[in-house]
């Protein structure tokens, strides 16, 4: 049970950094510039996204499946991958004006974020393993 909840905060915590910086400072132009007037932060649906995503990659990812450092990346990427696409083709689908290039930036993001994360919460953890 202690190694679970490290390795569910030392996930959390990589993901809400990796993301803050992410959307504060690397793509936050980007953003603005695609999103114009939608963009606006809720905080606590924000904060119920970090704490289930966390949830999922230890789930479905770093706490289970993923036996090695590869298949860590490997499934952490597909992971992210499959929710950020969720998330951008259905806007594309959906909402007037999404754009194309943010949905394509958004996914890579998405794809490379939840790999770092599985990793990184999982060398975190194991580091603090009995």
């Amino acid at each position: 049970m202690k190694h679970t909840l490290i390795l569910y905060f030392s996930t959390l915590a990589i993901m809400v950094i990796m993301d803050m910086v992410w959307l504060g400072v690397i793509a936050k132009d980007i953003y603005k510039k695609y999103m114009g007037d939608l963009l606006e932060f809720h905080l606590l649906p924000g904060i119920l996204f970090y704490l289930i995503y966390a949830a999922g990659i230890v789930i479905f990812v770093s706490g289970g499946t993923a036996r090695s450092m590869q298949s860590l990346l490997l499934y952490g990427a597909l992971f992210g991958f499959f929710a950020y696409a969720t998330y951008d083709l259905t806007n594309l689908a959906t909402l007037r004006g999404w754009s194309p290039a943010l949905a394509i930036v958004d996914m890579a993001w998405g794809t490379f974020t939840t790999a770092v994360v599985a990793a990184g919460g999982w060398y975190i953890a194991a580091f603090f393993k009995d």
